[in-house]
């Protein structure tokens, strides 16, 4: 973009910015600004109540300003007219620790100071359904195995071609649509990129995905589990980290086993041993459960984990080493949040190299299968409160994401967890009513 965003509307024929940020439960919020004022924005920020977003604050906190960066501007393929920008929270002058941006910056910078730069790619699986959410929105895909079924994503064209021509143009390096697992389920991937850049990226992505959706009279939901005999929608990440001057990979040593260097055994080391904790993060929701311990899925698997085990190319574990100096982390789902996961990774994955530790052994079995392998490792937890019990209680990975945001984080979600269990659900009333 130009020297300035008044610049770039002029260039582009902008006539509003969307100034977006991502609350602590993954929801986009953003004010409608008009072209002729961005100026001011730019320095100042755009105003918004804390408290009506999910971040812990009360009606009672001063303005929350939020200060659009301008390398993030996106002009929106599908409304030319209109340009994106995220944006970073701050009150009083002062930045908001909370603020999953801001938190994932702080932890970027942290690892830049060891000489490091974590790249990642995303896998974002989404359905396609009806307006109502009521079924999928195709009523011919309705294969046992639909996985790559080229019928089914030509029925979708329109609106997958829609979404890969915005990447082209927006310059991310689409490079495969695929129909996924499921019946209605797709997966789109575009090139990896440092975390910021691909955590601002993502987000922008779901936006999009869900806007050209409506579009074509569609929904489009990332849902972990929205059907409960079809595969959940994962957000696979796959992460490498580089020097500094982004040339030398430094997880890469092709003399080693898999490929991986000694950084990159200790970084997945922090993962493994964090998983516990880590999956409040990158499985936030109530409803993540259900894709992480599903049972056996219409087309014969989940291909989501439940073990905290890591592999080869092997992906029926929580980890796979598909290739030398990178490595598939395959419990994140749709609902988690594209600042948070990447924050959650650099945040664990820097605990390892730190400590050294090693990721433990190696399975390189079938562990949906094998049931005398399954029942000697540790389980992910079975629900939203076993894993933030884990969080609450790790304090060196409540530390490294920051007090202010692990604190708000699990106060908000406990409530979520609360609201849930006040819930009366038909299943309760079905099977107790006559007891």
């Amino acid at each position: 973009m130009g020297k300035s965003l008044k610049e770039y509307a002029k260039k582009n024929k902008i006539k509003y910015f969307m100034i977006s940020f991502t609350d602590i439960f993954g929801a986009q919020r953003a004010k409608l600004v008009p072209s002729q004022v961005i100026s001011e924005m730019e320095k100042d920020g755009a105003g918004f109540a804390g408290f009506a977003t999910w971040l812990d604050m009360t009606p009672a906190h001063p303005d929350m300003l939020a200060i659009p960066d301008p390398k993030s501007v996106i002009q929106l393929p599908w409304q030319p007219d209109v340009a994106w920008l995220a944006s970073d929270l701050v009150m009083e002058g002062k930045e908001v620790l909370q603020a999953p941006r801001n938190v994932l910056k702080k932890l970027i910078t942290e690892a830049n100071t060891k000489k490091f730069r974590v790249k990642t790619g995303i896998e974002a699986e989404f359905f396609l359904i009806k307006r109502d959410g009521s079924a999928i929105s195709d009523e011919y895909d309705n294969a046992e195995k639909p996985c790559y079924d080229q019928q089914a994503v030509m029925r979708k064209y329109d609106v997958i071609k829609e979404i890969c021509d915005s990447m082209l143009k927006l310059g991310w390096g689409p490079y495969q649509n695929d129909h996924e697992d499921a019946n209605g389920q797709f997966e789109m991937n575009f090139e990896f990129d440092d975390a910021l850049a691909t955590a601002d990226k993502h987000s922008f992505f779901k936006f999009m995905v869900k806007s050209i959706a409506e579009k074509h009279g569609l929904r489009a939901t990332f849902m972990p589990k929205p059907f409960s005999h079809l595969t959940g929608n994962g957000c696979h990440a796959h992460i490498s980290v580089w020097d500094l001057a982004g040339k030398k990979n430094i997880f890469e040593n092709k003399k080693a086993d898999l490929g991986l260097s000694d950084d990159g055994f200790n970084f997945l080391g922090g993962l493994m041993k964090n998983a516990k904790s880590i999956v409040a993060i990158t499985n936030p929701t109530i409803n993540s459960y259900k894709r992480i311990n599903a049972p056996v899925t219409q087309s014969g698997a989940t291909w989501a984990p439940n073990t905290i085990t890591w592999s080869g190319n092997n992906r029926t574990h929580m980890v796979r080493i598909p290739g030398p100096g990178r490595f598939e982390l395959r419990l994140p789902d749709g609902s988690t949040n594209p600042y948070l996961l990447q924050a959650i990774i650099i945040a664990a994955g820097t605990i390892g190299i730190e400590k050294k530790l090693n990721p433990g052994k190696r399975y390189d079995n079938d562990i949906y299968t094998d049931k005398e392998t399954e029942n000697k490792v540790e389980k992910l937890p079975s629900n939203l409160m076993d894993a933030l019990r884990e969080f609450s209680n790790n304090s060196e990975l409540k530390n490294k994401l920051g007090l202010e945001f692990s604190n708000a984080f699990i106060k908000l979600k406990n409530q979520e967890w609360n609201k849930f269990t006040n819930h009366l659900s038909e299943w309760e009333i079905e099977n107790t009513m006559d007891i």
